[in-house]
């Protein structure tokens, strides 16, 4: 490090959970925390059962490696580079030689703080905060995901991405193809900036403006992390969650600082499987992942090249792709010479990816119309206030669902004698299958989600017609993540049928067309 990096103190605090889905008996998520090497990572494995924490724990032992072996004059960002590419090796070809580790994958966030430059690396939806000290919170990554990605292109508003039943859905990871596109950049800060790790067991329940205050308002790092383990645990919890905090040079103005804990160097390695049941991998890439780290400028050589991701549904066969334990999927595009996409569900991630693309700016436009549909739901659920158009009503009762998913299902169902699919409003119907998909009850969401399909199609609408796609690509994803890829194509093709392009000289603001 340099005299700078010396002179900056780094505090460093963190929290992991499995969280509260039964479905999730194990904790996927690894990290590390080394103020002492200046190196910070969180990972959230994919892959379910024990794969996904291997596969994070993996990454997370390749990468602390790499740095332990860090010396001066080496060059941080191609050294976090190589060992994000040597974690992906190792786990892609233990992924394919030890069937109990097929389809496993992770993400990565990765940070190394060297005075007041920083360096970081990130592949998935795995998120890295700047938080100023004058208050300014700053995400320095991009989400790889399918919904992330049309945002950035602008075929739907961070509103509809961050509630969209598809939003944990990534578009690439580490270990589900031979080489890896990694995103890296380094940047200058101020002295007193803290930074945020956290995989997103805690984005998917604590918005940027909350961790913003968070931050603002804790004693203590620790008191911050603390206090986002308990708002996630208000809202259900339902991912593992992970979160290191990470301050340079002195205390956020208005906070406290971190007591002596900070004084710790030991490296902090999290996980809830014994540290010796990864086993390693024998074959070609031994030599790759046993060279020593240093002299990166040779090694930065003889590492993979990163593949530029493409995403075709022409060449997609169903494959072996990888899965987030029911919660996720990571599509995983094999590089333009593979001539396909091999992990399994690709093919309907594109085919999901390329609806949202056509239909994420009219899919929600008719939100916005007071439409009476004669639907048959009991009272309570009804009784919105005098004022509430049917539009507000719907984005109400949609944010619950997606704030608690859990809770909302059990109500909904208690709403109907536990009898919801007794129900005929298709929007009861598709928000009642939206909780169960986000609460990981996949089948029953599947049923839910048939049911709005049918109660729409009798009572067609151009409202009706919108939730009769929303349940249908909500049906895709929940196949998707049950594993059941026969069904997930099946569920593709109604898709399909649903839509009609549209006629020759027809207005592209017009609302898409549904046959009933």
């Amino acid at each position: 490090m340099t005299d700078d990096a010396a002179a900056l103190r780094l505090e460093a605090a963190a929290v992991t959970d499995r969280g509260l889905n039964e479905r999730r008996p194990h904790n996927e998520d690894s990290m590390l925390s080394d103020p002492g090497r200046g190196i910070f990572a969180v990972a959230d494995g994919v892959g379910g059962a024990e794969a996904g924490e291997v596969a994070s724990q993996t990454a997370i032992e390749v990468l602390a490696e790499a740095f332990r072996e860090h010396r001066d004059g080496d060059d941080a960002e191609d050294l976090m580079e190589i060992a994000i590419q040597r974690a992906n090796d190792s786990i892609f070809h233990l992924s394919r030689e030890d069937a109990r580790y097929t389809s496993m994958a992770t993400t990565i966030v990765a940070l190394h703080i060297d005075g007041r430059r920083a360096t970081v690396g990130h592949v998935g939806d795995s998120r890295l905060y700047s938080y100023s000290p004058d208050g300014r919170l700053s995400r320095e990554t991009d989400d790889h995901s399918v919904v992330e990605e049309e945002v950035r292109a602008g075929r739907m508003t961070p509103e509809q991405a961050a509630n969209h039943p598809s939003r944990n859905i990534i578009s690439r990871a580490i270990g589900a193809e031979p080489t890896v596109e990694v995103d890296m950049k380094s940047i200058e800060f101020e002295a007193g900036t803290t930074f945020l790790l956290c995989s997103d067991g805690i984005t998917r329940h604590i918005p940027d403006d909350e961790i913003a205050a968070i931050l603002r308002n804790a004693a203590s790092l620790e008191m911050a992390c603390e206090k986002m383990k308990e708002r996630c645990f208000e809202r259900g919890a339902e991912d593992n969650l992970t979160a290191v905090l990470v301050r340079v040079g002195g205390a956020q103005r208005g906070t406290g600082r971190l007591p002596h804990a900070a004084e710790d160097d030991e490296v902090t390695l999290i996980q809830e499987r014994p540290r010796g049941a990864v086993p390693a991998h024998g074959g070609g890439t031994g030599s790759l992942l046993q060279r020593p780290f240093h002299n990166v400028g040779v090694q930065a050589a003889a590492a993979p090249a990163p593949a530029a991701v493409t995403q075709s549904a022409s060449t997609a066969p169903p494959g072996d792709g990888e899965q987030r334990d029911a919660s996720r999927a990571a599509p995983a595009p094999a590089p333009a010479s593979g001539g396909a996409l091999r992990t399994l569900g690709t093919f309907f991630i594109v085919l999901a990816a390329a609806v949202a693309a056509f239909y994420a700016g009219t899919l929600y436009a008719g939100r916005g119309a007071d439409e009476q549909r004669g639907a048959n739901v009991p009272a309570a659920a009804n009784a919105t206030p005098a004022a509430e158009t049917e539009s507000e009503r719907y984005e109400r009762r949609r944010r619950a669902v997606d704030r608690s998913p859990s809770t909302e299902a059990s109500r909904m169902a208690a709403e109907w004698n536990n009898r919801p699919l007794d129900a005929d409003d298709p929007e009861f119907l598709y928000l009642y299958g939206r909780a169960l998909l986000l609460s990981d009850r996949q089948p029953e969401a599947v049923a839910a989600f048939e049911r709005a399909v049918q109660k729409a199609g009798e009572h067609m609408t151009p409202r009706n017609g919108e939730l009769k796609i929303d349940a249908r690509l909500a049906q895709v994803a929940a196949h998707l993540r049950s594993g059941d890829a026969e069904a997930a194509r099946r569920a593709a093709d109604s898709l399909a049928e649903v839509i009609r392009p549209h006629a020759a000289g027809e207005n592209t603001q017009a609302s898409p067309v549904v046959t009933p």
